[in-house]
């Protein structure tokens, strides 16, 4: 049961991390990274605790994974959200479970923080298109499809298209 909590916990910041934008990023302000996530500072060269604390190797692997996503052009927060959550969930089957306790976890904090009718007025319309492929996940109330190897949302699917 504690193994569940913790991947449930860890799973929670992973996403969280994915989806906040690099500027408001502990890293960012302790200077570490720039504002499109590269490194301005390496690990060795970090001093402080505080800089140590926010740049660790979760932070490194996250931040990679961050812009190499932003590359596919994930678009919204809440796409970044959905896709995020999609993709940990296919790495990691057995995290289906515990799904929607993450999504209510998610939007909680995001409703505690006062983020949550942000996200949801940039989210905006999303395209009333008729797509014929079945999404593999729906995040967060955002269909997530897997085209050419890559997830992406609804909406940047429907640009594709």
């Amino acid at each position: 049961m504690a193994s569940r909590l913790i991947d449930t916990l860890i799973t929670y910041r992973i996403i969280k991390l994915l989806s906040t934008p690099f500027e408001k990023q502990e890293a960012f302000e302790q200077g570490i990274i720039d504002k499109d996530g590269k490194i301005l500072k390496k690990n060795r060269d970090l001093k402080t605790d505080k800089e140590k604390s926010a740049y660790t190797y979760l932070h490194r692997f996250i931040f990679n994974l961050k812009r190499i996503l932003g590359k596919v052009g994930l678009g919204s927060k809440l796409g970044s959200f959905a896709v995020s959550l999609a993709l940990l969930l296919k790495e990691k089957k057995e995290y289906q479970q515990h799904k929607t306790l993450i999504e209510r976890t998610i939007v909680t904090y995001l409703k505690e923080t006062n983020q949550y009718t942000t996200l949801l007025n940039e989210e905006g319309d999303v395209p009333n298109i008729d797509i014929e492929e079945e999404p593999i996940y729906t995040c967060f109330g955002i269909d997530v499809y897997e085209k050419d190897g890559q997830l992406i949302s609804e909406k940047e699917y429907a640009k594709k298209l």
